[in-house]
């Protein structure tokens, strides 16, 4: 068993903690479905925004799923690189997993598909 880390990202519509909620679930629920994840092979969750989404801590979204409080949770904003992706949340899931790093499915949806255009990811399935 070894820890592999699972990447995700989406844009979020609006900086209000009703749309960072549902698109950080969103994102969490799609990137567990392509990579076959339960909860309890989840070590750690970092969470972060770009600084236009302050509205509500991301890591939130878990307790709504009622995730085990046990996960190691992290927030924090993104670099202000000039052009970048707005409105954009980044997840980093660290999991416990027979997978190899080949076969983690990374999950780019909405708007963050541009950030990884040019690499095989899952936008709603495997890639």
């Amino acid at each position: 068993m070894r820890c592999c880390g699972i990447r995700g990202a989406i844009t979020v519509p609006a900086n209000n903690k009703e749309s960072i909620i549902a698109a950080t679930k969103e994102l969490l629920k799609e990137m567990m479905r392509a990579n076959e994840v339960e909860t309890g092979e989840i070590a750690a969750i970092f969470f972060s925004t770009t600084s236009d989404l302050n509205a509500e801590f991301p890591a939130a979204a878990t307790r709504e799923l009622k995730w085990p409080q046990h996960i190691a949770l992290l927030c924090g904003h993104e670099m202000n690189v000039p052009h970048s992706l707005p409105n954009c949340l980044r997840i980093l899931m660290l999991v416990n997993t027979e997978k190899t790093a080949e076969e983690i499915a990374h999950v780019y949806l909405g708007e963050a598909k541009k950030l990884k255009e040019d690499k095989p990811v899952a936008s709603g399935g495997k890639a």
